[in-house]
């Protein structure tokens, strides 16, 4: 395997190439745009079949050794047990392969409870465990009490036992340090990454596929706010919802999200009736990763309601894409936005007002507040320099750590 090489063994996404996520994306530009040949991935990639054969627990993809988990139907524990099994197969091929510098970076806090025993024996084996808490999992309104304890304890275990915590946000690096400082952990911030899109041919044939999409919701250049992002209660859309009908804009409002008409969905229709309201569209999820760059730089403002992440990567793309971004003031987003977006809160009038102002801008404010944003992007959020950034990471020594 090489004396000099470190092999860093990814888990806790579902693995490449992403699909829509914010830690698949993270994973496949990490390994797609590595730089270093001192750098080995192993990247845990889920599967819904409870079995399958040997011979494809190991494929390659884009270069980068995947090996599948069975992601088992076994309701809100299948993605503990999903990292559970993926750790097992890290000791293991560790173990088999005779690795002598080998790194487990777990993302996300939900093995907590089994934490130390994995620690104990990837330690055996020489290798270290670094995790990157994302946001406060344990504020999520879709979980029940129970389940939010599990989180926060989860998160304190996994704090406590790891060799190495990464956060994506200096909020989420300050929180961790502030409640776990009598642990001393060694923290660091790398955040997520984003493009700005160029003007080449690709770009023109992604706006091509961008402008036919949108004809599918009525709506052309300019035409319509845009939101993106998980259809759960905590990014705010009761609010965005309720406030655009309040708004006097003759814009749709587009939300890009895996809309399911579940109890949330139903409780959101009675409680605004937005279905009534020829504005709201849900014109369903969009995949086409390059299409869904041009939505978002054709559209007249991104409304980002996101409340208890860290930075939050379908932000980072929209700062990168739109030029007017509208973001939850919390400060999460203003850490990312800073004086390259607008903000609102939940003051009954507040984002109403706010999307009036962005109808009543000219064009050459608009693209003002654009350029701000993508210079922001620019200095703080390249992929280059993350990925740089996460390499020198995983190639310091263990006494610089």
């Amino acid at each position: 395997m090489g004396e000099n090489v470190t092999h860093v063994f990814i888990v806790g996404s579902k693995g490449i190439p992403a699909g829509y996520g914010g830690f698949e994306t993270f994973v496949q530009e990490l390994v797609r745009r590595r730089k270093s040949d001192r750098i080995c991935y192993h990247v845990a990639c889920s599967i819904d079949e409870t079995r399958i054969p040997e011979s494809q627990t190991i494929h390659y993809y884009a270069g980068v050794q995947c090996f599948t988990v069975p992601m088992w139907s076994i309701g809100a524990a299948r993605a503990v047990v999903y990292d559970l099994e993926a750790l097992k197969f890290c000791a293991y091929y560790i173990q088999r392969e005779k690795m002598e510098n080998a790194i487990v970076y777990i993302l996300a806090c939900r093995v907590g409870p089994f934490i130390r025993h994995y620690t104990a024996i990837l330690h055996r084996l020489g290798a270290r465990v670094f995790i990157n808490p994302d946001g406060h999992e344990w504020e999520r309104a879709k979980w029940n009490r129970f389940i939010k304890k599990y989180w926060k304890f989860s998160e304190r275990k996994m704090v406590q036992a790891a060799d190495f915590v990464v956060c994506d946000s200096e909020n989420i690096e300050r929180y961790i340090r502030e409640s776990y400082g009598s642990w001393n952990p060694r923290t660091c911030f790398i955040p997520y990454g984003a493009d700005i899109p160029g003007n080449g041919k690709k770009e023109e044939e992604d706006r091509q596929r961008a402008l036919e999409w949108l004809k599918t919701a009525g709506a052309g250049p300019g035409e319509y706010y845009l939101v993106v992002g998980r259809f759960v209660p905590e990014n705010n859309y009761e609010t965005m919802i309720r406030e655009f009908m309040a708004s006097r804009t003759g814009r749709k409002l587009l939300l890009i999200t895996n809309l399911e008409k579940n109890d949330f969905y139903r409780s959101l229709a009675e409680s605004t009736g937005f279905e009534k309201d020829s504005r709201i569209c849900f014109p369903g999820t969009l995949y086409d990763s390059g299409a869904l760059t041009q939505v978002r730089g054709m559209a007249c403002a991104y409304l980002h309601g996101h409340a208890v992440g860290g930075t939050n990567p379908s932000l980072l793309e929209a700062m990168g894409s739109t030029n007017v971004n509208l973001l939850y003031d919390v400060g999460f987003n203003r850490e990312v936005g800073g004086e390259g977006a607008l903000y609102w809160n939940k003051e009954e009038g507040n984002l109403a007002g706010l999307i009036d102002s962005v109808d009543r801008m000219n064009t050459a404010q608009r693209r003002a507040l654009g350029e701000k944003a993508k210079e922001i992007i620019r200095t703080r959020y390249t992929w280059e320099s993350i990925v740089e950034r996460y390499e020198e990471l995983f190639l310091r020594p263990v006494c610089e750590q």
